[in-house]
């Protein structure tokens, strides 16, 4: 994925931003009060922050342990080959798994840093089969499992 250029954003738009990181089904004349804007302004900077990709989805986020997936695992993955095909190839198995919440591709030891959520262990070895052992070009990878969801969270400070 390719980062753009920043998007030239004023206070209104940080606030707005800082709003919408909390609860994105604030009604927009909720918002307007308290950053001291219209609701039609307010609408129109979200339509515009929308836009230019700055805001990039409206997702609800799931309780893991809601919906039986109470496991987060977090995995370090080196690979043997690093040309950009291998890399690439990588990138796209691991978008493509369902259980991979994220995927970072990473420098230092490792190549990659998954975190993945599943429901039992006898589930994350399956993965592991399909994901690692069933990959030639996999040479290692670490798993750590997590005690406790300490902070969990994709906000980003906006510097108001």
């Amino acid at each position: 994925m390719r980062k753009s250029d920043p998007v030239a954003l004023d206070v209104f738009d940080r606030k707005i931003l800082a709003i919408l990181q909390q609860d994105n089904m604030t009604p927009q004349r909720a918002i307007g009060e308290a950053v001291n804007l219209s609701a039609p302004a307010v609408q129109r900077r979200i339509k515009r922050l929308t836009e230019a990709g700055v805001i990039s989805a409206n997702v609800a986020v799931v309780d893991p342990d809601a919906v039986g997936q109470s496991i987060t695992i977090f995995v370090d993955v080196e690979v043997f080959s690093e040309t950009s095909e291998q890399i690439e190839s990588a990138k796209r198995e691991f978008a493509a798994t369902p259980e991979i919440q994220q995927c970072y591709y990473v420098t230092g030891e490792a190549d990659f840093i998954l975190v993945v959520v599943v429901p039992a262990m006898a589930d994350y070895e399956a993965l592991t089969r399909r994901l690692f052992f069933g990959n030639n070009n996999v040479k290692r990878f670490r798993t750590f499992v997590a005690m406790d969801r300490v902070k969990v969270g994709l906000g980003v400070p906006v510097q108001l």
